[in-house]
């Protein structure tokens, strides 16, 4: 048997930080929302725990064998899988790649392996390798809050298009990087993200004026190659905004022909673009089981 789960990648809608904590984490409050653009995560029965090919992550550094070890850790099982995972999401760009592969890779071998692990059990492996993990358990729509691993589910908003935008800029250490840029000042309570929370479960649309992203101001000012593609990005969508810690940024479309429109003349720019939609819940969370051909991934 091969289960393979398409692994989304998310925007938040709102990225609050609220403050330092005594651990060194960062507590935060955010809105995100799974969009179109995957990796696809394959396994299938085996002697031992195997990672194929998966983007150009070293094995041991890549949090699908991670979250693989770390499931059979928790539950005690025995049993193997050969995993490999077709990589489609941008590295390093503030999608959330990496975790939503983790996710993934938690899904397909507990049907896999037959465990039937209880959510709450699910929950907690998740949330041991990495603050957003936990999220791509659930899809679609969420505020989280704590260092992210607290789920507050949140209805389906109505479909939406957007336009991507991943500017050529690495950024070493980023996570610790973007922190250490936010100052006092860049701090902020939680309103933001609950206002957008009961709007949405309200079943209104988000709007640009409702977004935010405490790291983008920040950002911009410190690396001008993010600013010159947020100015490209705001100057045809009207309203630009940051992918998580970035450096990928994103733009709001309720038609998907202006998202079009707008995704086609970046990339006329040169521009490394990505045209996608929201993904909701029921879709974020499918499987595919089919019987297993033997091969390997």
């Amino acid at each position: 048997m091969e289960v393979t789960a398409r692994a989304f990648a998310k925007v938040n809608l709102v990225l609050e930080v609220l403050g330092k904590r005594p651990d060194g984490y960062h507590e935060v409050a955010t809105v995100l929302q799974t969009i179109s653009v995957h990796d696809e995560v394959r396994s299938r029965l085996a002697d031992d725990l195997a990672l194929g090919a998966c983007g150009d992550i070293p094995p041991r550094d890549n949090l699908v064998l991670r979250a693989a070890e770390a499931l059979r850790a928790a539950t005690g099982s025995r049993q193997g899988a050969h995993l490999s995972c077709a990589k489609d999401i941008p590295v390093a760009a503030g999608l959330g790649g990496g975790s939503s592969d983790a996710a993934a890779t938690l899904r397909v071998l507990d049907a896999l392996w037959g465990l039937k692990t209880p959510r709450e059990q699910l929950l907690a492996v998740a949330a041991g390798l990495g603050s957003e993990v936990p999220f791509f358990l659930w899809g679609g729509a969420a505020l989280a809050r704590g260092r992210g691993e607290w789920i507050d589910p949140l209805p389906d908003p109505p479909p939406l298009w957007l336009v991507l935008l991943v500017p050529d800029l690495a950024v070493p250490s980023k996570t610790r990087t973007m922190y250490g840029l936010l100052g006092p000042g860049d701090y902020s309570d939680g309103s933001r993200a609950l206002r957008l929370g009961e709007r949405l479960r309200r079943g209104s649309l988000p709007q640009p004026e409702h977004l935010f992203n405490a790291f983008e101001g920040p950002a911009l000012r410190q690396f001008p190659a993010l600013r010159a593609a947020h100015a490209a990005l705001r100057a045809l969508a009207g309203h630009a905004w940051l992918a998580g810690a970035g450096p990928a940024l994103f733009a709001l479309f309720e038609r998907r022909s202006a998202a079009r429109a707008c995704f086609r003349r970046l990339a006329e720019r040169g521009y490394r673009t990505l045209l996608a939609r929201t993904v909701g819940r029921e879709e974020s969370l499918g499987l595919s089981v089919a019987p297993s051909t033997g091969k390997g991934g």
